[in-house]
């Protein structure tokens, strides 16, 4: 690093001029356990049960208006292709939003009244109440139902949006919330595809390969691109003008973020779940733009596909050593998080100002924050807020858990913040949650309110037609009634901006900061103001400051060369973010300012300013390498960083040199070793190529494992030589197969001569394949399907041999298993343990022990209680985990190949059941057929008996 950049680095490290508040740290006193309501929570805070059913069922989401009352969608016909009635309760005419208001201001909900019961509500996920207009979420639309008279009713019914993905899925449209700008954000899970036209005829096309979960999410797949020509992936975040133009994506690539959350900085904040079995649930900050890597880049790939030799499951899962990926913030481990809320008041004490909530179902907990600014990120440090269980309990919560356990029946499914500064908690109320199930069948709900003990909150009166009303909506507790005041006082314009400039000597720093926004709107005047703010000591307000000009301002060249300098990481991260869409001509200046202020410890930072350099990678590489580069084998840590997040096709030489250099550390060879698999370039194969030649023996493997590994995605169309890796398609088996086929199909051929055929084909992997496939597509006759059933049940291949079971009828038949006479059994734990030694390590694994297959269950036990757990071992179907249905493809030339579905995209790619890789490119595909059978073998046909079921079910259980 240079001298100068020395200084300037010592400089960062100073105080900016800014003193941290005392409330910065979020302290939780003791916890407390109310008898009323069976919580825990914090000693200074009480509980309520502030309303049940039958005033409402099932709640999904709710808001709050400026009258104080809860609005709540309901999800009564919740996936009724798992629940049906008449079990479960059904509503013929739809989903209802229902009203609940608490009259006499005792902390209880007294009444009740239905707004709207609709048939196009589908177990809606999100509401937002925005003066009269009561915003539905509930995929494919965004329906807005406007009550113009006041009576709570609808009046109008538009459809606000449409062409989302996710239909009758949980992984779909999520709740809508005004940001400070006044403009409408939210997200949506990643069941696509979403082909989503705005107002303004601006195209979304966003998607995955994530497809199951219900019957209607079987068309989505990746590598599509936007108007904006960018190809986002999965789950998004977007923002949107109250007209329903300027539609935006703000992140992507999230599994299903139920819920995001927008504070009074404009700064975002979300959840995520993960694959079941893999402990990756996280609660994080989600940068403008940012990639948070549950996908491949393009969508097409599953995280399993790309993982890498030595990583974990976490750190593949959400691809976080991969350039152009956030960090996923806090791991929170196993879980169902759901609803999400930032409460910016001081109403409820004023330690909890700038809280962070995060509902988890699965874990029967509100999760608590205080974000705390680390570089240019966040740290979020987890505190259990309000639980069922001691804190102890929750970190081993199940998603199943028994009929009698009442205490874990608890499950939030979303958390506000009223316009009294309560807060309030919506609970699902169900002995499991998650997998499109429930076994509620009375469709009970709940929600608590939580209020400081010794201190009555009331909602305030507003009058709306006076700047004084205007102004005490804008800094209500509860984020949608403040756009009630932000879109008046917008309106007067420079009249109001004298009232509203008194609002930045609040010492509350989210009402400062909505200040700022809302000045940004109203004329030069208040502009001046905002420009003003970018000199503030709070890097928070400084940052505000500059987001709100970027929204109002056509050139922001003068306010990111002022800010490019500035002492605080997060705000130059926020000038970086913000030269994205700039071409390198206007761009590229501040992004080499920025780029010389990198430390090479700030993954943020980092990833910034690779979001600053975008498609200009080439351009920037040059004058960064002139600039902090040099000698390859001496480039400083925070250069080296650099180079691997843009791996521009120009550093190729210097990061081939480093990679082959004995006198780099590892991971200094192992970094530049990625930046080259990053590289889209024949030029890159060729460098990993020889380097695979070279004499270094880590090496060697790194690069045969890169080859092996890009030849099915980004290096598929380039040309590059590599041994036998033993997972092609066997083509002599192939050839035997057919031949045997097209006896099987000739018109002219004898029964006898047919039935000889399918014995051979039935005993062989390959042959089998192709007999199912027939099956599939109804071309066997009865004696035909007769004689193979005689056979295939015993052929080499279990993925065959359990997919046959579908279409073949077994000999013997099957063997009823009770679940609840197995329950009553004692269990022997050693026993249990070798029984999964014995029959599921081929499969599965539990810490380092066994195959990785099917799912880990290392933490099996936190998932399911007893009877679920047996359930779902006998009856491995029903609740298959996604990415572990089986595919059969057939090939234009009659070959076939079957596995687990890995990547989708121009080279598919499934995973057999020894582990090996087929790579089959989309063009040679004549068609494919995804089976809803799990290919984990019934207990019977493993020779398991009641007593070992006992036995490895009670020893599944001590995994937690």
């Amino acid at each position: 690093m240079k001298p100068k950049l020395i200084a300037f680095a010592a400089a960062l490290t100073v105080f900016s001029g800014y003193t941290p508040k005392s409330n910065d740290n979020l302290v939780l006193n003791n916890k407390e356990f109310s008898d009323e309501t069976k919580l825990f929570l914090p000693d200074d805070l009480e509980a309520t049960l502030w309303a049940e059913s039958p005033k409402f069922y099932n709640p999904t989401n709710m808001d709050v208006d400026i009258k104080g009352r809860v609005w709540v969608t309901e999800a009564v016909n919740y996936r009724k292709y798992n629940n049906k009635a008449p079990h479960f309760k059904d509503r013929a005419e739809g989903d209802r939003v229902v009203i609940l208001e608490d009259k006499d201001g005792d902390g209880v909900a007294e009444t009740s009244k239905v707004f709207v019961q609709d048939k196009d509500l589908v177990s809606p996920l999100g509401i937002a109440v925005i003066g009269n207009k009561v915003i539905v979420s509930c995929a494919p639309s965004i329906i807005v139902y406007t009550d113009e008279n006041g009576d709570d009713k609808p009046d109008k019914k538009e459809v606000f949006l449409t062409g989302f993905g996710g239909l009758d899925h949980d992984h779909s449209l999520h709740a809508m919330i005004t940001g400070p700008d006044g403009k409408y954000y939210f997200n949506a899970g990643n069941a696509g595809p979403h082909m989503v036209t705005d107002k303004a005829g601006w195209h979304l096309r966003s998607g995955s390969n994530y497809n199951g979960g219900s019957p209607y999410n079987n068309s989505n797949k990746g590598g599509l691109v936007s108007d904006d020509g960018k190809m986002w992936v999965g789950g998004i975040a977007m923002r949107v003008n109250p007209d329903g133009t300027g539609l935006k994506v703000l992140g992507h690539n999230f599994r299903n973020s139920y819920e995001f959350t927008v504070d009074s900085y404009g700064t975002m904040w979300q959840n995520d779940n993960d694959d079941d079995g893999n402990r990756g649930v996280r609660v994080s900050w989600l940068m403008e733009g940012a990639n948070m890597g549950y996908a491949s880049a393009d969508g097409t790939r599953r995280w399993e596909n790309d993982k890498r030799p030595g990583q974990s499951n976490v750190t593949a899962h959400w691809h976080q050593e991969d350039p152009g990926v956030m960090p996923y913030g806090d791991n929170t481990g196993a879980g169902s998080p759901t609803g999400v809320a930032f409460n910016e008041s001081d109403l409820l004490g004023e330690k909890y100002r700038g809280m962070l909530m995060a509902c988890d179902a699965g874990r029967n907990v509100v999760f608590a924050y205080k974000p705390q600014t680390n570089g240019a990120g966040y740290d979020l440090k987890r505190q259990n807020l309000i639980t069922s269980l001691s804190d102890k309990e929750v970190a081993v919560a199940q998603s199943s858990v028994r009929e009698e356990e009442k205490t874990k029946w608890f499950r939030p499914s979303d958390v506000v913040v009223g316009a009294d500064g309560a807060i309030y908690v919506a609970d699902w109320y169900d002995s499991m949650v998650g997998g499109h199930r429930m076994t509620d069948t009375t469709g009970t709900g709940r929600i608590y309110r939580i209020a400081p003990k010794g201190k009555k909150l009331t909602t305030p009166k507003i009058n709306l037609k006076n700047t004084k009303g205007q102004i005490s909506a804008l800094l209500s507790p509860a984020v949608n009634v403040r756009n009630a005041g932000f879109v008046l006082l917008a309106a007067q314009g420079s009249k109001a901006v004298k009232e509203v400039k008194k609002i930045l000597l609040s010492t509350n720093p989210y009402h400062r900061a909505r200040a700022i926004w809302l000045l940004s709107n109203m004329g030069p005047s208040g502009v001046t103001a905002v420009e003003e703010a970018l000199k503030d000591s709070d890097p928070n307000i400084r940052i505000t400051a500059f987001r709100a000009l970027r929204e109002v301002s056509k050139d922001i060249s003068a306010y990111a060369a002022q800010l490019s300098k500035d002492l605080s990481p997060a705000v130059r991260r926020e000038v970086a973010v913000a030269m994205r869409d700039l071409p390198a001509n206007t761009s590229g200046d501040a992004i080499v300012t920025l780029a010389t202020t990198y430390a090479g410890n700030d993954r943020y930072y980092l990833e910034a300013l690779g979001l600053a350099a975008e498609g200009k990678e080439e351009v920037l590489y040059p004058i960064l390498n002139a600039k902090l580069g040099g000698e390859p084998l001496k480039w400083s840590t925070a250069f080296a960083d650099i180079v691997w997040r843009l791996h521009p096709k120009a550093a190729l030489p210097a990061l081939k040199e480093r990679a082959a250099s004995s006198a780099l550390s590892d991971e200094q060879r192992k970094q530049a070793m990625v930046a080259i698999g990053f590289i889209k370039d024949q030029s890159a194969v060729d460098a990993m190529q020889e380097l695979m030649a070279g004499n270094d023996a880590k090496i060697k493997e790194q690069a045969l494992w890169w080859l092996k590994y890009r030849q099915g995605n980004e290096w598929a169309n380039f040309k590059m030589q590599l041994p036998a890796t033993g997972s092609e398609i066997n083509a002599e088996s192939q050839k035997k197969m057919l031949t045997q086929k097209l006896i099987l199909e000739n018109n002219t051929s004898t029964l006898k001569d047919k039935i000889a055929a399918v014995k051979i084909m039935a005993k062989d992997k390959v042959g089998g394949e192709m007999l199912i496939g027939l099956a599939v597509d109804k071309k066997l006759s009865k004696e035909i399907t007769d004689e193979i059933s005689k056979v295939i049940f015993s052929n080499p291949d279990q993925t065959v041999r359990v997919l046959a079971s579908d279409y073949f009828k077994k000999p013997g038949g099957t063997v009823a298993l009770s679940i609840t006479k197995i329950s009553k059994l004692q269990g022997d734990l050693k026993a249990g343990k070798l029984v999964f030694q014995g029959k599921c390590t081929s499969c599965h694994r539990v810490g380092n022990d066994g195959a990785n297959i099917g799912p880990e269950l290392t933490q099996i036990g936190r998932k399911f209680e007893k009877n679920g757990l047996l359930d779902a071992i006998i009856n491995p179907s029903a609740g298959m985990a996604f990415g572990y249905e089986s595919w059969l493809i057939t090939k234009k030339d009659g070959s076939m190949v079957s596995g687990f579905l890995q990547a989708d995209g121009e080279t598919v790619v499934l995973k057999g059941m020894a582990g090996e890789k087929y790579n089959v490119k989309a063009s040679t595909i004549a068609s494919r057929k995804q089976f809803a059978t799990s290919i984990m073998p019934e207990p019977t046909a493993l020779g398991l008996s009641e007593k070992d079921l006992a036995n490895l079910t009670d020893y599944l259980l001590t995994l937690k």
